[in-house]
């Protein structure tokens, strides 16, 4: 998946970009001056199938728009996040899983092409319901350690059809 941001983004945002991206075996780019067609363009030039834009309100990751690589909407998630900037996140991408409790996210499998199991030891993305929000994504490295790495969906705007 290819990972960008709204234009002219804050650090945050472009921080919380470059580190999903590294988690999830993704590339990250710069938008700059970018339109949608030549973000699709980007995303095939460098061999990703789908597309996540980043937006933000007030500097903070707010909004996570996945789009396949015809353009089209599959997912609109309304975040916020938590990150500790310094830490060390020693995932390997390659044999990423994703365990969920929640059923509607389990979309991110196919968005990111990482592979849907009931469980996992380490190295994995934990989606789950929380009772103050939709859900959260967790990321536990290969270690069995839950980073402090952490995506708050606070409401589900669209999903893929199938």
């Amino acid at each position: 998946m290819l990972i960008s941001t709204s234009r002219k983004p804050s650090q945050k945002t472009r921080k919380f970009c470059k580190t999903l991206a590294r988690t999830t075996g993704s590339t990250s780019v710069n938008r700059g001056k970018m339109n949608m067609r030549e973000l699709l363009l980007k995303a095939l030039e460098v061999d990703e199938i789908n597309l996540a834009i980043v937006n933000e309100i007030k500097g903070n990751p707010s909004k996570i728009t996945f789009y396949s690589n015809k353009g089209e909407v599959l997912l609109v998630l309304l975040i916020s996040i938590s990150m500790d900037n310094n830490e060390k996140l020693n995932i390997a991408p390659s044999q990423l899983k994703i365990v969920s409790s929640f059923d509607r996210l389990n979309v991110l499998s196919d968005i990111l092409d990482i592979e849907l199991v009931d469980r996992a030891e380490d190295n994995f993305i934990i989606i789950s319901q929380d009772e103050n929000l939709v859900a959260k994504i967790n990321f536990v490295n290969k270690f069995g350690e839950k980073l402090n790495f952490q995506i708050n969906v606070k409401k589900i705007l669209e999903a893929a059809h199938d």
